[in-house]
């Protein structure tokens, strides 16, 4: 009798995740992906393959140049995939068949998205899917505004890809060989990024929280940061204040490197800054060459990097949430107190628990790659920590290391990119379903020195 195998739920997102990369692997190392009509090296189509469907935005090969139409719209394809999650795909492409979802769709589900209620999961997922086009939508149209006087009809395509990936928080594109840098100080392309990458990252539960708080407001007339809920209040208060101080930070050690924003009028200066903090936050688009930033700014990107978005949401990195209870908690050892709180509520055990895993396991990666890294490439310190913390993150920004990585260092990238994509996940949904195991038997406590 044939034993099946069941994977559980995480093996299930995990597994998708590598199925979407190979599949997007082989269909880009098809001679009819490249300009040129000839295959490029299998290494060079896995990692774009993986840094889109993971989106993270790191490519070894120019985008703007190396790929065709069909391969920019595999690309394009794996970075929705990515951002949504494979598994949200495929529920939503099930809802709009009106297809009943299973038990086991909505844990998948609930999992992918860390959710712990599955109550109206059928819902969620079409305000998941619909909230995502208005937004990638309303963007592209305002790139079109720029893009298409500029470019013709191609405009009209660089305005949906650009729009996508930066909602994902891919920072992928296509409009030439140096990212956004060209655009550096054109407004409506800096408003327009950061507004797209700022609500991919701060995650739809916000969304939903700060909808149903306007519409109480409306009727009721009651303050909105009130109402809303912890998450929501952690999410929104945390994200402007590193953006701001991000900002601010950047602003200072970069005032006067000619190489940068030295020689750029007050205005321009400030919205490069707020848009290198923003970017930092696991989006990946450069405005201005990172190999040139002061070594204060670049330690600056490093810790918004890591930081990254917020839970539920297209960014990567440790998450807002995590940071702050991160914070909190060890301001709360320093006072002496017992209880975790924010805004007037207690914050549970299991979150501060969580917290410490996800970043423990993120940091785990992040030193690992380093390491491997550094082993095999002769870059500056700086340079490599740069690329494994872009690539933990999920971010996408580069020191101008990725191009020159040889095959070994490509491997590792990948690998870590990968990791850097499912760790917290998979973190989240370990802590989500598995309940704590009660010991009867208890071990002698025995104190130690700490700190």
């Amino acid at each position: 009798m044939k034993k099946t195998i069941k994977l559980s739920t995480t093996q299930l997102i995990l597994l998708s995740f590598i199925i979407a990369i190979l599949i997007g692997s082989l269909l880009l190392w098809l001679p009819i992906s490249t300009q040129s009509g000839e295959s490029v090296p299998y290494i060079d189509a896995l990692f774009t393959a993986t840094t889109a469907t993971c989106v993270t935005g790191l490519v070894t090969v120019p985008t703007y140049s190396t790929w065709s139409v069909f391969g920019q719209i595999v690309i394009l394809l794996l970075i929705q995939i990515g951002g949504l999650g494979i598994i949200t795909v495929l529920s939503g492409i099930t809802v709009a068949l009106n297809r009943r979802m299973k038990l086991k769709d909505s844990r998948l589900i609930g999992d992918a998205f860390n959710l712990n209620s599955l109550e109206g999961l059928g819902k969620f997922v079409k305000k998941v899917i619909l909230g995502t086009f208005i937004v990638e939508g309303a963007g592209a149209l305002l790139y079109m505004t720029v893009f298409v006087p500029e470019y013709g009809a191609r405009g009209i395509w660089i305005s949906v890809f650009t729009s996508v990936s930066a909602f994902c928080n891919a920072g992928i594109d296509i409009i030439g060989e140096s990212s956004l840098i060209p655009y550096a100080t054109h407004p409506l392309i800096n408003a327009v990024t950061c507004a797209l990458i700022i609500l991919g990252g701060i995650g739809y539960i916000v969304w939903w929280d700060l909808l149903r708080v306007f519409k109480d407001v409306r009727t009721q007339g009651t303050g909105c940061f009130k109402r809303l809920t912890l998450h929501s209040k952690i999410v929104l208060s945390s994200s402007v204040v590193l953006i701001l101080v991000g900002g601010a930070l950047i602003f200072a050690f970069e005032f006067s490197n000619p190489l940068t924003i030295g020689n750029m009028s007050l205005f321009d200066k400030l919205q490069v800054s707020l848009f290198q903090s923003v970017t930092t936050r696991t989006a990946g688009f450069a405005s201005v060459p990172q190999e040139n930033l002061t070594n204060g700014s670049a330690f600056v990107s490093l810790l918004l990097m890591f930081i990254g978005g917020s839970p539920v949401g297209t960014a990567g990195g440790i998450k807002t949430v995590t940071f702050v209870v991160l914070a909190v908690t060890a301001y709360t050892v320093i006072k002496g107190r017992n209880e975790v709180t924010l805004f007037n509520r207690s914050i549970p055990l299991q979150a501060t628990r969580k917290a410490v895993a996800v970043m423990m396991t993120s940091f785990a990666i992040m030193v690992i790659s380093t390491v491997s890294l550094a082993a095999v490439t002769d870059a500056s310190a700086l340079d490599i920590i740069y690329e494994t913390v872009s690539a933990t993150a999920t971010v996408g920004l580069t020191r101008n290391l990725t191009p020159f990585l040889n095959s070994v260092g490509k491997m590792i990238v990948i690998c870590t990119m990968y990791l850097g994509r499912i760790g917290p996940i998979s973190l989240a949904i370990a802590f989500t379903y598995h309940k704590e195991i009660v010991n009867n038997i208890k071990n002698p406590t025995e104190e130690i020195s700490v700190g």
